[in-house]
């Protein structure tokens, strides 16, 4: 079946949806996210028709002489060179995987690997986590901290081999010492070949007359390493460090995975970090809030002096530039610290200070008692109020009770009430 009138054809770019400008990698991307989604097994959005398009797309546009004809010339250009996928079977797809499908269509991964095809040789061990506690300094200035990682490294009675001291190591004859063997398989409208590990060896590519006791044949043991890592300055609680191949090392030969070290900052007892900025709370005396005056504040480099403003207010916040956090990686300006002032109310004071404080009340015209004509005012208001409360309950009324549907009980009243003993029947 032929692929149709060039005329009415699609544009490759708009069917696997990007731009004209798009890198190899872009496209391989874009192309790896829709061909997931039209996969003829995908039972929510398998479309056979568009996967045929995409596929076709792909081929032309990954190809670097390809591309640039259709660039130049559109589909005339790319006429005959691009495979007709509409006589594909899709029904041979059935039961593999993306990868294999793929594979098949592409040849090894997708056009220049990238990930989508399998990888010969052995495999790279697998990454480690490491937790890392630190404290709140070392984390602002850096540090160098000792790691002690539990990993996978050759055994070290076999060197590796797999085999017992003195027992022979012969050459697979399954797989020939390559690990691996190819199985024939029926794929779309021609035979292929499915890359697997070799059952004999399983993957080693040797024949081991006799085992290794310690690792029982597998090469690999758990060992401790220890090594020094620089931490660097700035770097903030839940950060997380690569180190490059000091994870397990890899079975059969394989390079050895990474380590990642996760970051624990401690809390410190003054200082509370937000970014680059440092807070840090300072409490100051009455006399120091409206005199002012000079004081030494915390700051994560020792005690620096501090100028208070006279007539400060308690929650103010000042501010001291360059004493934050330094920037990781020495990449932008270091942050600044922030001193919340709380202005302390003395809770003891002695005569003398009393004496002082009521000096300070009349020089500023303050009354801290009522006078004479006050006290009497408020004694003849309260009497007052008594005689209308004793008015009402001669009038088997209570003064300000609330009326409603009949009932005259306030609520004061409802609650005593119900808290008074009942007696028993």
């Amino acid at each position: 079946m032929a692929i149709g009138n060039m005329s009415t054809k699609k544009d490759y770019y708009e069917v696997i949806g990007i731009a004209k400008t798009a890198s190899p990698e872009e496209i391989k991307k874009a192309f790896r996210k829709h061909a997931r989604t039209l996969h003829p097994d995908n039972k929510d959005s398998g479309d056979e028709k568009a996967f045929k398009e995409l596929a076709e797309a792909y081929e032309v546009l990954s190809d670097e002489k390809q591309r640039a004809a259709y660039d130049r010339y559109g589909h005339q250009g790319v006429k005959g060179s691009a495979r007709n996928f509409d006589d594909m079977d899709m029904s041979s797809f059935a039961g593999f995987g993306m990868d294999d499908i793929l594979e098949a269509l592409f040849g090894q991964g997708v056009r220049g690997g990238g990930g989508f095809g399998r990888q010969a040789g052995p495999a790279q061990g697998s990454h480690l986590k490491y937790d890392l506690q630190i404290d709140f300094l070392e984390a602002v200035f850096g540090c160098e901290k000792k790691i002690e990682v539990n990993r996978l490294d050759d055994c070290t009675t076999c060197l590796g081999t797999g085999a017992a001291p003195g027992s022979a190591v012969t050459t697979c004859a399954t797989c020939g010492g390559m690990g691996q063997v190819k199985e024939l398989v029926n794929m779309l409208f021609v035979q292929t070949y499915q890359i697997m590990p070799c059952p004999q060896c399983r993957g080693n590519g040797k024949k081991i007359d006799k085992p290794c006791r310690d690792c029982r044949g597998e090469g690999l043991t758990r060992k401790k390493k220890d090594f020094n890592l620089p931490v660097p300055a700035g770097i903030a609680d839940g950060s997380r460090m690569r180190v490059a191949s000091l994870g397990d090392k890899g079975p059969h030969g394989g390079p050895f995975g990474d380590l990642f070290v996760v970051i624990h900052v401690k809390q410190h007892k003054d200082f509370i970090r937000d970014g680059s900025t440092i807070h840090v709370k300072q409490n100051i005396s009455y006399s120091m809030a409206a005199l002012g005056g000079d004081l030494l504040v915390p700051t994560v480099e020792g005690s620096k002096l501090l100028k208070i403003p006279a007539g400060i207010q308690s929650g103010t916040q000042l501010l001291m530039r360059d004493l934050g956090v330094p920037p990781l990686q020495g990449q932008g300006r270091r942050g600044d610290q922030i001193v919340h002032i709380a202005v302390n109310t003395p809770t003891k004071l002695s005569h003398e200070e009393k004496e002082l404080f009521k000096q300070l009340a009349e020089l500023n015209g303050e009354t801290l008692s009522a006078d004479a004509e006050q006290t009497k005012k408020l004694k003849r208001d309260a009497e007052k109020s008594d005689t209308d409360d004793a008015k009402g309950k001669s009038n088997g009324k209570k003064k300000d009770a609330p009326v409603e549907d009949g009932k005259e009980d306030s609520l004061l009243d409802k609650i005593v009430d119900a808290f008074r003993p009942k007696n028993s029947d």
